[in-house]
């Protein structure tokens, strides 16, 4: 494959990843940037435990061992679905849905035991999540729809 190949592949790569841009809502960038937040949160919260059970500090070591490496898991699963809606794939909305619930719902808990300083900040990234995912034109470039088309004013 000669240098000029070469140039005009890499050229239709970039010309295919451009219009990819162009279409993804700007609420879509939010929504990864919230689960992205939540990746790592989660993260942080699991070096933490970890080192409490290095240390000796947890309930359990066994158990300290088990929550830090489900943490660890969850987090990358995050990113991953972080990383899914980036790049305006379909299967990301749902374990995005999901994620953003189960955010709402433990931030009720928190709040119902006055936690206030936890249970606001993750009320309010998870509804902020949820409108994000829920726009209509996210909903639209995740659900792989043909877009909408424009008004005229004949109608």
């Amino acid at each position: 494959m000669g240098s000029r190949s070469r140039a005009r592949a890499r050229a239709q790569v970039s010309e295919a990843a451009e219009p990819e841009l162009a279409q993804r809502p700007s609420t879509l960038t939010w929504a990864a940037a919230i689960q992205a937040v939540e990746a790592a949160g989660i993260l942080i919260a699991s070096v933490l435990a970890g080192v409490d059970a290095a240390t000796g500090k947890s309930y359990h070591v066994s158990s300290g061992i088990a929550l830090t490496v489900i943490g660890l898991a969850a987090a990358i699963a995050l990113g991953y679905v972080a990383l899914g809606i980036i790049r305006l794939k379909a299967w990301s909305r749902t374990p995005a849905v999901i994620t953003q619930l189960f955010c709402v719902l433990i931030s009720v808990y928190l709040l119902q035991a006055h936690r206030y300083a936890w249970g606001v900040p993750g009320m309010l990234l998870g509804l902020a999540g949820l409108a994000t995912l829920f726009v209509p034109q996210s909903f639209r470039a995740l659900a792989s729809l043909p877009p909408e088309p424009p008004a005229d004013g004949n109608g």
